[in-house]
């Protein structure tokens, strides 16, 4: 068994450690010697390269400032969902949160075309969009984050929150509180540990993401970091050692990240699967 595991990560780590390997390369001696020759040199060039024509610093600016919002008002909304799916019994409650849910079983791709047309015809301020309309804007790609986002996220949450003893409802209302005390006071402290694995997680996606990055956003200035990837490119050859070392500067926030949240990355993967 741990020889088929060792066996099974060394593969996954051969991409990774070939990116490494690469952005170390000059490109003249990969397109001489070949990718996987044994390097006569090594050199720090295609970092500072990449950081330079990449604009990586501000592409970090741009990828914060839509993952922020998303994050935080993914995980805002889906608690309140989940809260109201989980801690009270109504008639529909149960359809409810699975209709919720089942969007998440829609591919992405399907909604590209009616998605941007609906996008073209809703104007936003010009404070909030330079081109006037949500497509293109910042705010549109938060939006469509938090649209896919949060069917996933009030599945966990509701499955977590319903592990927490009724008696706590009973308790809070014969004290006075209303329901957003219990909501926010009460509920929510205890929800944390289900919160920060959902953060780790949503971090990764919503960090990660390409697809939506090129479809609604046409700046390449103001794209993310993962999109912007394809802007290093040439017309007529690719550097792809230079491509490798920009994808490390792209690839250290999220292993950051996973690094620090480990353990709660880790639990994340089977929240709310246990209901006693």
């Amino acid at each position: 068994l741990y020889i088929f595991l060792s066996l099974t990560a060394l593969v996954w780590m051969v991409p990774i450690i070939g990116a490494i390997y690469a952005s170390f390369r000059p490109f003249s001696e990969t397109v001489s010697n070949g990718y996987f020759a044994w390097p006569e040199s090594l050199t720090l060039d295609n970092y500072k390269n990449a950081w330079e024509e990449g604009d990586i610093l501000r592409k970090y600016w741009n990828t914060m400032l839509i993952l922020v919002p998303a994050l935080a008002l993914t995980l805002f909304f889906s608690s309140m969902v989940a809260f109201a799916a989980s801690r009270y019994s109504w008639k529909f409650n149960i359809t409810f949160l699975v209709l919720f849910t089942a969007g998440n079983l829609l591919p992405q791709q399907i909604i590209i075309q009616p998605l941007f047309q609906i996008y073209n015809r809703i104007p936003l301020p010009e404070f909030l969009s330079n081109s006037g309309k949500l497509n293109g804007s910042t705010w549109g790609l938060i939006l469509i984050h938090v649209a896919f986002q949060s069917g996933f996220c009030t599945f966990v949450l509701s499955n977590y929150m319903k592990l927490l003893p009724k008696s706590l409802n009973e308790a809070a209302r014969v004290d006075g509180a209303s329901v957003w005390v219990l909501y926010w006071r009460v509920i929510m402290p205890l929800t944390r540990p289900a919160l920060a694995a959902l953060a780790t997680l949503e971090f990764t996606w919503i960090y990660n993401d390409f697809f939506w990055a090129v479809v609604l956003e046409q700046k390449g200035d103001d794209r993310p970091i993962t999109s912007s990837l394809a802007n290093l490119g040439g017309e007529f050859f690719t550097d792809d050692n230079l491509i490798a070392a920009a994808s490390m500067y792209v690839a250290i926030p999220t292993l950051l990240v996973y690094l620090a949240l480990q353990k709660h990355f880790i639990a994340g993967l089977t929240l709310g699967a246990d209901k006693g």
